[in-house]
């Protein structure tokens, strides 16, 4: 039989256990259903779910969608976060994940410079679809496989670890993932320039190794300098078509794209979306001043 009183601290418990509200905060882009775009961004949640935390999963992905996390910084074999739950202060969240050692990485890149196809794609900032089975010809692993691989933490007092405080770092981190996967290999000890940098270096030995004698380049009789001085004070005459072609591009933020999302944007709307709205409206505009079309001048 239920008291009164045992609703009532049920109802104290309950509401003491909601989320204060939390302003700026990291907003996740999936507004529902399964977090990470991208294969590799999926088997990083993979390695959550694996942990069986049962409903914190489901309050994590809340805690990402809500903005309750604050700040995220990632470096190499760490994760730092702090997270607004019920409590005044925000918690602590922690991520260790377990980096690969010098002769790994060295082993690894072995591996890729007798395949081309990854090291190619890996130069370009592309995930190659195969990369884990590179790993484990190397006898490695990207993605941590033991529990002893990655060490979590948090200052709440949820004795479950991980805990839901955790669980939306851990969410937000897939979205990332989506945005840069050589975040993964910074995780496990390599950041991109150091990655892309033993890379080239290794291809340029197997190229060396390859290439062919060298022919001295044809003689080629270099223009003389002009002798008339008002030229050089004053320049030359500039051709009425020195820009070409001047029209609107047809695909707007073009460069935008190419960089990719922000990290972790904090906007309601998508990054990307949001730019490409700007671009497009910004183009006629800037077509127009460009042109001397449109433009009216203000008498001061």
């Amino acid at each position: 039989m239920r008291y009164w009183n045992d609703d009532f601290y049920f109802w104290r418990r309950r509401k003491h256990s909601l989320p204060r509200e939390a302003k700026g905060g990291i907003k996740a882009q999936s507004k529902r259903g399964t977090f990470g775009e991208s294969w590799w961004a999926r088997r990083w949640i993979a390695v959550l779910e694996s942990f069986n935390i049962g409903a914190r999963l489901g309050r994590g992905r809340s805690y990402a969608r809500r903005g309750q996390v604050l700040s995220i910084e990632i470096d190499k074999g760490k994760v730092s976060g702090k997270v607004q739950g019920s409590r005044p202060k925000p918690y602590d969240v922690k991520l260790q994940v377990k980096t690969l050692s010098v002769s790994d990485w060295q082993k690894l890149t072995k591996v890729l410079s007798r395949q081309a196809i990854f090291s190619a794609k890996l130069l370009m900032g592309e995930m190659p679809l195969d990369i884990e089975k590179v790993f484990k010809e190397a006898g490695l692993s990207l993605f941590p496989e033991k529990l002893k691989d990655l060490k979590t933490a948090c200052s709440c007092p949820d004795w479950s670890n991980p805990c839901k405080h955790i669980a939306a770092v851990y969410y937000l981190l897939a979205e990332e993932f989506d945005r840069d996967p050589f975040l993964i290999f910074k995780l496990r000890g390599m950041n991109r320039e150091d990655l892309i940098v033993t890379l080239s270096r290794s291809d340029k030995k197997v190229t060396q190794k390859k290439a062919k004698p060298k022919q001295e380049p044809l003689h080629k009789d270099e223009e003389a300098l002009t002798s008339d001085i008002s030229k050089f004070w004053n320049g030359e005459s500039i051709s009425d078509d020195i820009f070409g072609e001047v029209r609107i591009p047809s695909i707007a933020a073009a460069l935008p794209k190419r960089l990719g999302s922000f990290p972790f944007w904090r906007g309601e709307e998508k990054f990307l979306d949001v730019m490409e709205s700007i671009y497009a409206n910004a183009s006629p505009v800037g077509l127009k001043v460009f042109l001397g079309e449109g433009i009216s001048e203000e008498k001061t």
